[in-house]
């Protein structure tokens, strides 16, 4: 990727070569290599067996998950925060796998309609719960740097499976616990 790198310094009209540059080609890869390495991980070591049994079956909710990625449309990135909730049936999930599954599948090419399904129905898969909620609130910067220059958007998605998708008293109690 460095000689990409250097190409596309090029194409710019810049001069690779001069000081500030010199550098530059190999910390794009290094930086590109880190923001797309949800394709280099395993579904099964980002879980790594953190499924534990439980008895109850209340609703779990972890929200404000931080997330960065990149849309597969500029290549630019975007931003925001992820809101997961569940209602178990017999299993659980490690809370921090929550935040990993979303960044295991953030850190690819995206588009947020694709990342917000791909992270309740890994939920729904690793699981099994009776519902899952999955809400996902980013600012993209191909709308704000480019374009149509809208600063002050964000786009909401969401992704509703099994009871928060079936009863509306289990998403509407899902979307107050997370302020929407």
């Amino acid at each position: 990727m460095n000689d990409l790198y250097k190409d596309i310094l090029t194409k710019i009209g810049e001069d690779p070569t001069r000081e500030g540059l010199l550098d530059t080609p190999q910390r794009a890869a290094k930086a590109m290599e880190f923001l797309t390495r949800g394709y280099h991980q395993k579904l099964e070591d980002v879980i790594n067996d953190a499924v534990f049994t439980v008895e109850d079956n209340h609703m779990i909710i972890v929200k404000d998950i931080e997330l960065y990625s990149l849309c597969e449309h500029h290549m630019l990135p975007f931003f925001g925060k992820c809101h997961i909730g569940y209602i178990p049936e017999g299993k659980v999930l490690g809370v921090s796998k929550l935040a990993r599954i979303v960044d295991h599948f953030a850190r690819r090419l995206q588009i947020q309609e694709r990342l917000t399904n791909q992270v309740a129905t890994t939920l729904m898969d690793a699981v099994a719960p009776e519902g899952v909620g999955v809400v996902i609130e980013a600012q993209h910067l191909c709308m704000m740097m480019r374009g149509v220059e809208k600063q002050n958007s964000c786009m909401v998605t969401s992704a509703m499976l099994g009871s928060f998708r079936k009863d509306s008293s289990t998403r509407n109690e899902f979307l107050k616990l997370i302020g929407k």
